[in-house]
């Protein structure tokens, strides 16, 4: 029965131990188990203050895992996979997307912003912003590219990656893509250009929804997770 479900995720905490903490892949969870509208249980884990509490529940796995009705999952993949399944239509909500291509949108964002990011050479700077532009450009082609469900209109007008509603591709992409946003524009001075319209848009439609703002982590704790990550044009 529904009501025996018992779901705890555990993700990494902040900085100050107790809110959330940078981790996209804790988000993605966080956003999935909001998005399925089932109860659950959040715990912040402060490896730093209480490195024996994760050895002491998952001895071997690192952040975030989830316990569902006592059984542990670590695996970020096969958790998605299994919380799809097991909280299936009609109780909830299929997240699943409807267009193959919608759920390797922008999967190669995160790779060029981090190249990009960790470079100290001036000399190769531009190459690489260059790369991670092409990148975004290409998501924002497919955002504003009418799915074939829609009426064929240019730019299309959906609210996310595949139709108005957020899908598990959303839940993947959207965390990265707040760190992106961030993190560049501090250590970089570099923000997403307007003239990518498909892609900002989806970024102020994001915004709207609770799932995503009250799953995030503050700006202050991307800026500190990043302190010693990013690096300065030499």
């Amino acid at each position: 029965m529904a009501e025996d479900l018992k779901i705890e995720l555990f993700i990494k905490a902040s900085d100050d131990g107790e809110s959330i903490g940078n981790c996209p892949f804790s988000q993605r969870l966080f956003m999935i188990l909001w998005l399925k509208k089932v109860a659950f249980t959040i715990n912040t884990v402060d490896v730093k203050r209480n490195p024996d509490m994760l050895r002491d529940i998952a001895p071997g796995s690192q952040l975030p895992f989830l316990i569902y009705n006592g059984e542990l999952k670590t695996d970020n993949n096969k958790i998605e996979e299994f919380l799809e399944e097991a909280l299936a239509p009609p109780k909830y909500p299929k997240l699943d997307v409807r267009y193959k291509e919608s759920r390797t949108a922008g999967d190669n964002i995160f790779q060029k912003f981090s190249a990009y990011v960790k470079n100290s050479q001036p000399q190769t700077n531009e190459r690489l912003e260059r790369l991670f532009l092409k990148a975004l450009m290409e998501l924002d082609q497919y955002l504003n590219t009418p799915l074939p469900h829609e009426d064929g209109t240019y730019p299309s007008k959906r609210l996310f990656l595949d139709g108005n509603e957020l899908t598990l591709a959303d839940c993947n992409l959207l965390p990265k893509l707040h760190v992106v946003k961030v993190v560049c524009k501090l250590y970089r001075k570099f923000t997403i250009p307007e003239q990518l319209t498909g892609l900002c848009q989806y970024l102020r439609n994001a915004e709207k929804r609770e799932e995503f703002m009250h799953t995030c982590p503050n700006e202050q704790e991307i800026k500190l997770a990043y302190r010693n990550v990013a690096t300065t044009l030499r």
